[in-house]
């Protein structure tokens, strides 16, 4: 469906008072004529497109021949060439991924610098980055370094691949930023990742692939405007769901403790295995870091996931949802990849039982590659992204049945698919959305990024649900790291 027919399809959202109950369904009312009414965003961890669905038929999956991979990354400590495998294990370590690491496996479009990263990085007491730092330290079998490469089939993640069977894959979705989960997340909701030089300022912020976080002592660092400004004042709803809520900031931890923690690790002295926190880390949960959310008196719209569950039976979902997990559930090494699925599966359960769901559109897709292993380049669209492709999926009653969609995309395209369905195409555009930031480029208008819109056949009669099992017999197998 062509922009034009989609603005002739929506129509101005109905007022919500300011201060109202977010999950009101005032503003949906008056767009009854345009199908999707409710857009759902659940954003998993640490997962490359070839690791989930790199033997996926018709997609474009790892390289192969009458079963085979054709390609390999070279491991300069065995001085072997290691092809991607079948790998059934639950648990993995995964990879370094922050800006360095993401260029490193990149390695200038050759894409194999996955293992060199994973121990160049563990030899200088780095490896890996996140969680997995109390699993999997150094030193450890070589092996260790070449799990990068394992990848997952259908019998492993029957649940997404019968979401991909049955609704759309997308095998061209790439992370929105060359870097870790944190700007991940900002550019989720702001097309943007940046440090702002004043809290108070939009015109102080410059392009940042490692932005500062939010801390106890600056909570609110990102002057830049979000999506919510937009839909605030669009009068339409929209609510940010956290599993089992929220983790505190932390105040910074002084470099002599973070150096003693370093050098324990080299000795192989780290902290012993811990159970993952419940509760959103502050890296995922990036709207309370924003001004505007704070200047709009939105900061209520970030709710427990709890929330979701309940507004979904009622049949008062929001018009826009966003779904962050917690450790547990993310997928994000060392998490297991079958807690992180029967999550997913139990949310989008939860959305087609509701009465609501005739009129959603649920994205799924993961925040970063890992470290784990992909084929295919990523394109360049500004200084910071595109980054490593990501695995993308696509639910709803109108999705078209079994379709890959092959189109160039990232989160930018959530944010398009927003704006086209609920602000008749405006943008985060500092010279038209009536707050000024110093943001170098308008990502949703980039000639290189697809539409979402082309996933959709608006002509055929609502799909009913597709309801799975939320703990499905799979083919991993358990193992600790």
């Amino acid at each position: 469906m062509g922009l034009a027919v989609l603005m002739s399809l929506s129509v101005a959202s109905a007022g919500m008072a300011r201060g109202g109950a977010p999950n009101s369904r005032a503003d949906v009312s008056a767009r009854k004529d345009f199908p999707i009414q409710h857009v759902i965003i659940i954003f998993q961890e640490n997962r490359s497109f070839d690791s989930y669905f790199g033997t996926y038929p018709g997609a474009d999956g790892i390289p192969m021949r009458d079963g085979v991979p054709t390609v390999c990354v070279p491991d300069p400590e065995t001085g072997e060439c290691v092809k991607p495998y079948l790998d059934h294990d639950d648990v993995s370590c995964g990879g370094p991924h922050a800006a360095e690491a993401s260029l490193a496996d990149v390695a200038n479009g050759e894409m194999n610098g996955f293992i060199r990263e994973i121990e160049a990085s563990r030899s200088f007491g780095l490896y890996p980055l996140g969680w997995a730092r109390h699993y999997c330290r150094s030193p450890r079998d070589p092996q260790e370094s070449d799990q990068v490469m394992g990848y997952h089939n259908g019998g492993d993640i029957p649940n997404y691949w019968a979401y991909a069977r049955n609704f759309v894959l997308q095998d061209h979705m790439y992370e929105a930023i060359h870097s870790w989960s944190f700007p991940s997340h900002l550019f989720l909701v702001s097309a943007w990742s940046a440090t702002c030089g004043q809290a108070d300022n939009p015109m102080s912020c410059v392009s940042a692939l490692m932005p500062r976080d939010r801390t106890v002592k600056n909570p609110t660092p990102f002057a830049w405007t979000d999506i919510t400004y937009l839909l605030n004042k669009a009068h339409v709803s929209w609510v940010y769901y956290l599993d089992h809520g929220a983790l505190a900031p932390r105040a910074p931890q002084p470099r002599g403790a973070r150096m003693a923690l370093r050098r324990a690790r080299r000795a192989g002295q780290g902290r012993p295995r811990e159970k993952i926190v419940r509760g959103v880390p502050v890296i995922w949960n990036v709207l309370p870091g924003f001004t505007d959310v704070h200047e709009d008196r939105q900061l209520t719209n970030i709710e427990d996931l709890s929330r979701f569950y309940a507004a979904a039976k009622a049949g008062t979902l929001p018009s826009v949802a966003w779904i962050c997990p917690n450790g547990n559930d993310s997928e994000h090494p060392p998490a297991k990849v079958s807690v992180g699925q029967s999550y997913v599966t139990r949310i989008v359960n939860a959305a087609m039982r509701s009465p609501e769901w005739k009129s959603m559109a649920i994205f799924i897709s993961w925040d970063d590659w890992g470290g784990f292993y992909d084929h295919v380049v990523p394109p360049r669209v500004d200084s910071l992204g595109w980054g490593i492709r990501v695995p993308g999926l696509v639910i709803s009653p109108y999705a078209k049945r079994g379709y890959i969609d092959h189109q160039t995309l990232s989160p930018d395209a959530y944010l398009k698919f927003i704006e086209d369905v609920f602000l008749h195409g405006e943008r985060l555009n500092p010279k038209t959305d009536g707050r000024p930031d110093s943001r170098p480029y308008v990502r949703e208008n980039s000639p290189m990024l697809g539409n979402l819109m082309r996933d959709f056949d608006f002509t055929q009669p609502a799909r009913p649900p597709l309801l799975l099992p939320v703990h499905p017999k799979t083919t991993l197998v358990e193992n600790q790291p």
